[in-house]
């Protein structure tokens, strides 16, 4: 007579969690210290949760629900034990060993309720917004958990999280669009005569491609001004920055002539491990 499996212990399920659903920050995790590593996942794997809500209900609803649980366990009011949350219970540990801000925590839960429902970006200032209290917080709580709360800390991980977040929002065109959803800031659309229903429609036009192209040249402003920000910080802090390096080969990938924006191509883990760990070796990240 068999048994049922052991369910994994919550440190092994984050680990799992981010491994699953963001590759590149689980494989930076593999250059930092035990302590270390076991927060940085924790963390991460919180941000898994909150991102993956939209994908997991139908109305906006029963995902304010779940975002305020969190809220409510961040301001001490817990609806249930929190240790019966995994995830909750790492991320937990992680506050109190490495003394985190609960604050930017959340507000990156408030910020994602822009992800249930169908509003549009307006403004590049909003989506520069948006990615700070998303994005950029995660790369500073990072940089907290790995000793340095500076303001050089701070402000490498604001354009850190800006030229990740604005790759994100290229990437992920196909998918946010199938559901009428857009990220892309009206204002730009506009202003290169690109429509919202163009976008949803699916259709691959020189307008886009105009929009598109002046998103990855943002994103490759943020990203200059984080590699030349890197020797701000100590060597054992940048590992916490190591997904630069996939934000840079994520920016070629996207900015490839003739690539269809509507078409979703991933990296290869293979090639993504491979990327930071060259990156991990790098005078970047270790001089």
């Amino acid at each position: 007579m068999s048994g049922a499996a052991t369910p994994p212990d919550a440190t092994t399920f984050c680990a799992d969690l981010v491994r699953s659903h963001d590759f590149p920050r689980y494989v930076a995790t593999l250059f930092v210290p035990a302590a270390e590593r076991r927060a940085l996942l924790a963390l991460y794997a919180f941000n898994v949760e909150i991102v993956r809500v939209r994908d997991q209900v139908s109305q906006p609803l029963p995902g304010e629900i779940r975002f305020q649980w969190w809220t409510d366990l961040f301001s001490g009011v817990v609806h249930g034990s929190a240790e019966g949350n995994p995830v909750a219970a790492e991320l937990l540990r992680a506050i109190r060993d490495f003394d985190l801000p609960v604050e930017p925590l959340s507000l990156l839960v408030d910020e994602h309720q822009f992800d249930l429902y169908n509003d549009p970006m307006p403004t590049m200032a909003a989506l520069e917004g948006y990615l700070a209290a998303t994005s950029s917080a995660l790369f500073a709580l990072a940089a907290r958990i790995m000793g340095d709360a500076s303001d050089a800390a701070e402000h490498l991980a604001r354009h850190t999280g800006l030229a990740q977040g604005i790759a994100q929002v290229i990437a992920n065109l196909p998918r946010d669009s199938s559901h009428r959803q857009l990220f892309l800031p009206q204002q730009v659309l506009a202003s290169h005569g690109c429509t919202m229903e163009d976008v949803f429609a699916g259709k691959e036009t020189p307008n886009l491609h105009a929009v598109l192209n002046q998103l990855i040249a943002e994103a490759r402003q943020h990203l200059a001004t984080a590699l030349s920000l890197l020797s701000q910080v100590p060597p054992s802090v940048r590992p916490a920055f190591l997904p630069l390096s996939q934000t840079r080969a994520d920016l070629d990938r996207l900015s490839h002539r003739g690539r269809n924006p509507f078409a979703l191509q991933p990296p290869s883990r293979l090639r993504t491990l491979w990327t930071l760990w060259r990156a991990s070796r790098s005078r970047e990240f270790t001089k």
